[in-house]
């Protein structure tokens, strides 16, 4: 636990790892409040880095706090943020395709991205978490993606974490549509990525390697902290669970295994 002591800031997930998810809101899990005071209390900054791409980071802030968490909006991380970060610096003023939400359209719309629709050359097709979506459309951004227009997403894993089991994503169920049709392999800009790893660095301004990544997925979190050389904790409240570890790929591997986040209460 010395890594947890030594670390200049925290990176954590939400869903199974600070909160449990179900249809009608959401429930602290035990130790989770009290974490992020420990992390306050010792003056280091922290970052909670959501796989959710359908509202904007100060919704799911105001949410959590709601909630009971101690969380600002400016703490709050998603694959949106890293997409429209990614699409500026890789494709300046490129008509972009979305399937996303309309809150996540808007957004998107504000921070300058130009977007298209069916009557409009695509450049690069960018899932996030459509609430629905149009064949029509489906069928205008496969093309694209034929003719070579990059094919990003915010997350490519099925599910995350439920209070009742697993959530299917829906975003990587349009993303696997697209890319079978397309012939195409998908770029992530959530987790894991290195465009997430160097969004996360320019947010907090410290060097990833000086970075403990805390939560419940190996294909999301802990792939995530070790892109970046950071430290890595797996908890086992969430869709991960008590699976075993020892046949994982490297990348999956975490540094440390805990129960719970009730369990680096006393460590920060």
């Amino acid at each position: 636990m010395s890594a947890l002591r030594e670390a200049k800031g925290f990176v954590l997930d939400l869903d199974g790892t600070l909160i449990q998810r179900t249809p009608t809101g959401h429930t602290p899990i035990a130790g989770a409040k009290e974490l992020l005071a420990a992390i306050r209390y010792s003056g280091r900054p922290l970052m909670i880095f959501t796989n959710a791409s359908h509202v904007a980071p100060s919704v799911l802030a105001a949410e959590l706090r709601e909630g009971g968490l101690d969380v600002s909006d400016d703490e709050v991380l998603t694959p949106v943020c890293c997409a429209i970060s990614f699409l500026g610096a890789r494709h300046p003023g490129a008509g972009v395709l979305g399937f996303c939400t309309p809150a996540t359209h808007d957004r998107l719309a504000k921070a300058g991205i130009r977007l298209v629709g069916l009557d409009d050359s695509v450049d690069v097709v960018f899932v996030a978490h459509p609430s629905t979506f149009d064949f029509a459309e489906l069928e205008h951004a496969a093309r694209a993606i034929t003719r070579g227009a990059p094919l990003l997403t915010a997350s490519y894993v099925p599910a995350y974490a439920g209070a009742n089991g697993p959530i299917f994503s829906r975003g990587a169920m349009v993303t696997a549509a697209l890319a079978k049709v397309g012939r195409a392999r998908p770029a992530i800009v959530g987790k894991p990525s290195r465009p997430a790893v160097r969004e996360i660095v320019a947010r907090l301004g410290l060097p990833s390697r000086d970075l403990v990544v805390i939560g419940d997925d190996v294909a999301l979190d802990i792939a995530l902290g070790n892109l970046g050389r950071s430290h890595t904790v797996l908890v086992q409240t969430g869709i991960t669970g008590t699976a075993s570890l020892q046949r994982l790929p490297a990348l999956q591997r975490p540094g440390e295994t805990v129960a719970s986040v009730g369990d680096l209460v006393g460590v920060i």
